[in-house]
């Protein structure tokens, strides 16, 4: 009897040690988000990046080469909602990075809360948090399931990067406000900054960096992956000449102020270096308890600069450059003080780009503008002349025709009749391919990918009643628009990198379709913790090295 009990001691015991060893999660998980980045990228610079970036993380890591945005609009905090909820703007509710409440016309901003106040800013870009997110967060559910014993912290330029990522339990969340060239956050996380990050403002990290000066990494002559510097396409700062480097940001500073780093590869770098600090004096990878931390840094300049300058420009090619040096060094970083090894980092993007239609129809392409705002007067004209009110559309936002159905109810309208001659209008308008009722049937004629974005796309109580689908390379925008934009469902906007690398990935390649939503099952899956509760997202299983 004692032999078998030492027997089946020795049994429960291997037991208890093999599933505590599968309950084993890294030390901190990092999520980088560089904001416009297209999949091709990691590919068309590749020539000029060095070993330890980039090159590094497909040598080390696992890409998901064909990785698809399965929903329409393709923007900023849509994107970020998806990677980390897993899920599409019908369910998370984030439906654009502006959009209209239908039920009142209300206007809201993602991440607008008019309940908290800023902390380290009086301005109004202090009030922000996540509430408007409806779905949780693969960083929430880290919180629930290590009795909120984890560290979660968002960082990022842009407000809407770094809060939408980190969730609702998070810890922090830190943006950028120009106007003091400050990294702030709002009191739904905190009371007051932390001396480490007051310590880091004073630094003035923004100023030092603008006085430097933009010019090229390497002489401009070598940018042969990029058009001339000199060029139509491209957008200027007011007081410039011509959009050509070096951009004296030194000089624009005066007028521009700590704004202008946004649209430098600075940004990324300043970013960066503000996410080490958190790091470091906020202990992230070093938890007491023993449980897994998660960074959420999204590169806010990336968007900035391709928004401004184009995708073929010289300034495209040297901010990546420069990016993929800042990747390298911040790797180098977790290597040193979290260990190689002891950390997960995967790299993504909340969307792509376009090339400048401008450019794209010069080469001899087909493409074009779409002048919503003509396209909103004309129809409201046609509509008075029908139903005598010339208010009848309150917007063309995200693509979509918004109503204002207080005014149609008030009126006693027949919304139906009204939104046949909208559909009418907008079928003859250049560049429009698809007008989709979107309470209605017709969006069973249309490609069924198209017809998954749009219903993924569209949440009720956020989204417009008409859905416009753009012909490829057409754009919402003005005559002769410079720099690039984004938003539609082409490849060029919903094809983006993905990339896995350290503890529990299995280095490898794979050109299976796989979509935005999976990263978050994909993360949920490494750390054993329970899916999102809105996620519809499969475990991207080539990944795991388990």
């Amino acid at each position: 009897m004692k032999k078998h009990f030492i027997f089946f001691l020795a049994l429960a015991l291997a037991f208890v040690k093999d599933v505590n060893a599968q309950v084993e999660r890294p030390k901190l998980v990092v999520g980088l988000m560089v904001d416009q980045m297209r999949w091709d990228y990691l590919y068309r610079f590749a020539d000029r990046y060095g070993q330890d970036g980039f090159k590094r993380i497909l040598k080390e890591g696992f890409s998901c080469e064909n990785t698809l945005i399965n929903y329409i609009p393709t923007y900023t905090a849509i994107g970020h909602s998806s990677v980390y909820t897993g899920s599409v703007p019908a369910i998370h509710g984030i439906a654009g990075n502006d959009w209209i409440i239908q039920a009142t016309g209300q206007p809201m901003y993602c991440t607008q809360d008019e309940n908290v106040e800023g902390v380290g800013t009086t301005e109004k870009e202090g009030k922000q948090s996540p509430r408007n997110l409806l779905a949780s967060t693969i960083t929430d559910q880290l919180k629930l399931a290590t009795n909120f014993q984890s560290k979660v912290i968002g960082i990022a330029i842009k407000d809407r990067g770094g809060i939408l990522p980190a969730g609702h339990f998070a810890d922090a969340a830190y943006w950028f406000e120009a106007k003091s060239g400050d990294w702030i956050s709002s009191t739904f996380y905190m009371k007051d900054l932390p001396k480490w990050v007051n310590t880091f403002n004073k630094q003035k990290l923004p100023e030092k960096y603008l006085k430097q000066d933009w010019n090229t990494l390497y002489p401009i002559a070598t940018y042969t992956n990029s058009i001339a510097d000199d060029n139509i396409y491209e957008g200027k700062w007011p007081g410039e000449k011509s959009p050509t480097f070096p951009r004296k940001t030194s000089e624009l500073m005066k007028d521009a102020g700590y704004e202008l780093i946004k649209t430098t590869p600075q940004g990324n770098t300043l970013t960066l270096d503000f996410a080490k600090a958190a790091i470091e004096h906020e202990n992230m990878g070093k938890n007491p308890t023993n449980n897994t931390d998660f960074l959420c840094v999204s590169l806010s300049a990336t968007d900035y600069v391709g928004h401004r300058y184009s995708l073929s420009a010289v300034e495209i090619e040297d901010t990546y450059l420069r990016l993929d040096k800042d990747i390298a060094n911040f790797l180098a970083y977790l290597d040193k003080t979290i260990g190689e090894g002891n950390y997960t980092f995967f790299l993504t993007a909340d969307h792509a780009a376009s090339y400048n239609p401008l450019y794209y129809t010069d080469q001899r392409g087909n493409g074009g503008y779409l002048f919503t705002r003509q396209i909103q007067r004309e129809l409201n004209t046609e509509l008075a002349e029908k139903f005598g009110s010339d208010k009848l559309v309150r917007s063309l936002m995200n693509y979509q025709v918004h109503l204002d159905y207080t005014l149609i109810e008030s009126l006693d309208l027949d919304i139906d009749d009204i939104k046949k001659v909208i559909i009418k209008n907008l079928k003859n308008q250049d560049g429009v391919a698809y007008v989709v009722d979107m309470e209605a049937g017709e969006n069973m004629f249309l490609p069924a990918p198209i017809r998954e974005k749009i219903i993924n796309g569209y949440n009720r109580k956020n989204s417009g009643a008409i859905q416009i689908i753009a012909e490829p390379q057409w754009y919402s925008g003005t005559p002769r628009g410079t720099g690039t934009t984004h938003g539609v469902w082409s490849a060029y906007d919903s094809h983006i990198p993905l990339l896995f690398m350290g503890w529990g990935i299995k280095p490898g390649v794979s050109n299976r379709s796989v979509q935005i939503v999976d990263i978050a099952p994909t993360l949920a899956s490494l750390l054993h913790v329970m899916e999102p509760n809105g996620n519809i997202g499969h475990t991207i299983v080539e990944v795991l090295g388990q």
